[in-house]
């Protein structure tokens, strides 16, 4: 049971408020998540989710639930697989953050892409289906979705470098000669604006949708924290990035896996499938992206470890854990540079 969740303090909050709301609560923190923490809570009548700001001194635009809520809400009449939202408070005096709540949604996770746990076109059917998510959000009409202004106007790539430099520099604990040539690199590589402007998820990977108990549906899509009105190829970059981590536990990837033989997908394959959907032509300069999702994982990582080392992460061991991946991530980014 959590203890760090004052949950009469939510109970008292939510009195009211939720139809059939029953006033005794039991709260557990899922583990694993370094960004806002989100525990469920127990009622006799429903089970809930309740996604919260971290306590202590925050950066800047960061563990932003409140426009978490937003889109999650501004999606739940479109294609894409959402939890549906409750209710947001921004009052801080409530549990000492801004929280919200929305609906357990009861589904499959996978950690690992090489997805043990199902059989070989199982897995090919999971990977269709994340490809077709992907497709699905970046096609989302901004306009009907009320969304146009849920980011600002102007190169996505440019924004983004800014933010996540000032955000790296903000964080940084040590030195990293490839970090900072990745970032200078970057900054004098930003292709020109194509007019493609669409909602990002901004974390899309397999670990963050649920997929149905008995089948290969996605059923929701989580952790939209660092959604924006942006550019496409970042999300589908970030794929691809992931894949090339280790086949570890931490690494969560497919270096040196026989995909053929798994029936996983190819980065090329995925890529196609893509472009198939959306109506796409063939993506020039991927290298650019490629690197892009290197430098903003280890500039997102960097700021794990540097609130874990602040005691103000949701899980301070893993953070440190995960913070050790920093220079590994500026170095394969730099490497994607010269492909």
């Amino acid at each position: 049971m959590s203890t760090d969740l004052d949950t009469a303090a939510v109970a008292d909050w939510l009195d009211g408020r939720l139809p059939g709301f029953e006033r005794q609560v039991e709260a557990v923190k899922f583990s694993g998540g370094q960004s806002n923490p989100t525990y469920l809570l127990r009622t006799a009548a429903q089970n809930y989710v309740l996604r919260r700001k971290p306590p202590g001194v925050l950066l800047k635009s960061a563990h932003a639930v409140e426009r978490e809520f937003r889109v999650q809400r501004a999606l739940e009449p479109t294609r894409v697989p959402v939890a549906h939202m409750h209710y947001l408070c921004e009052d801080e005096a409530v549990i000492g953050s801004p929280f919200y709540i929305m609906d357990e949604v009861s589904g499959r996770s996978f950690d690992a892409p090489t997805l043990p746990e199902l059989e070989k076109d199982q897995r090919h059917s999971v990977l269709d289906e994340m490809n077709r998510v992907l497709a699905t959000i970046h096609d989302v009409d901004l306009t009907t979705a009320g969304l146009l202004d849920y980011g600002p106007s102007g190169n996505y790539y440019r924004r983004q470098i800014d933010r996540w430099i000032a955000q790296y520099h903000a964080t940084r604990t040590e030195d990293l000669a490839d970090m900072d040539a990745l970032m200078d690199w970057l900054d004098a590589h930003i292709p020109p604006d194509d007019g493609q402007r669409c909602l990002v998820h901004g974390d899309y990977r397999l670990d963050n949708l649920l997929f149905a108990q008995d089948g290969t549906a996605c059923v929701a899509v989580l952790d939209w924290e660092l959604s924006t009105i942006g550019h496409p190829y970042a999300d589908l970059a970030a794929v691809i990035m992931q894949w090339s981590m280790p086949a570890t536990r931490e690494g969560r990837g497919l270096d040196g896996v026989d995909r053929a033989a798994l029936g996983l997908w190819s980065d090329a394959d995925f890529i196609a499938a893509y472009c198939n959907r959306r109506r796409l032509a063939p993506i020039k300069g991927f290298n650019f992206y490629l690197a892009f999702t290197y430098f903003r994982m280890a500039a997102i990582l960097q700021g794990v470890k540097k609130r874990a080392m602040d005691g103000n992460a949701s899980d301070p061991a893993r953070g440190l854990r995960l913070g050790r991946y920093v220079p590994e991530f500026a170095r394969v980014g730099l490497i994607a540079t010269q492909e």
